[in-house]
């Protein structure tokens, strides 16, 4: 869209869409005061939004409550730390090769970084990717799931109201982790919320208000260039 068929209802928009994205981050360490459930209860609203194939809108969220979520914190952690392997609903990929590899030990390096872990320090850097399954300290989880009768497309679908769910919850102030980690131990996380086999879980969400004076919450991820994920043919 050439800049002056752009109004101003349009460029206002605009900029608060580039503001939210650009604002989101993955949230590593929260206070432990409570989201409101009419807050939780707008974000879901407005997520829900989302595009989906045919307008079946297959997701579904099982959010804890801040009571709920520190028993499901114990328990998970007791799992996780015992159960090491992959349990997953959906295929883990095997590896990451080439950009994708460089990116996510660039996100590493980065987060390390913040937090003073030097590369030699396996005990740290262990001790902090096991801080998922304590969900960073967020006193309230979402499990993510859909229908397993969809098929992948409904994973493609919920892609999208987890990306507006990210964003909703970022203009109402509320931080979020979205979590494929916790999708590792699915069948002990539907087990544990009585989810049946009938739904696969996603991922999983924490969310809750930031600790801004906690340096990991200063690390931010790099974005690739336009240029790179886009052909114009």
């Amino acid at each position: 869209m050439h800049a002056q068929f752009i109004g101003a209802d349009t460029a206002s928009d605009l900029d608060v869409l580039r503001r939210l994205s650009s604002g989101r981050f993955t949230c590593r360490a929260y206070q432990t005061t409570p989201v409101p459930d009419d807050v939780i209860a707008s974000i879901v609203g407005i997520a829900g939004k989302s595009a989906s194939w045919c307008n079946v809108q297959p997701w579904h969220l099982t959010i804890a409550s801040a009571h709920t979520t520190e028993a499901f914190r114990r328990a998970l952690v007791e799992h996780a730390a015992h159960a090491t392997e992959v349990d997953s609903d959906l295929p883990f990929p095997e590896e990451y090769r080439g950009p994708f590899g460089d990116r996510r030990r660039d996100a590493g390096y980065r987060l390390f970084q913040a937090l003073g872990i030097e590369r030699h320090d396996h005990d740290r850097r262990a001790a902090q990717s096991f801080e998922n399954f304590r969900l960073f300290g967020a006193p309230h989880v979402a499990i993510v799931t859909i229908p397993a009768e969809l098929g992948p497309y409904a994973a493609v679908d919920c892609g999208a109201f987890i990306g507006s769910f990210l964003l909703a919850a970022h203009a109402h102030g509320v931080a979020t982790t979205p979590q494929a980690a916790l999708a590792r131990h699915a069948k002990f996380i539907r087990s544990y919320f009585g989810i049946g086999e009938a739904r696969q879980m996603v991922c999983g969400i924490a969310f809750g208000y930031a600790r801004h004076d906690h340096p990991v919450n200063g690390f931010r991820t790099t974005r690739v260039p336009v240029h790179e994920v886009m052909t114009m043919v």
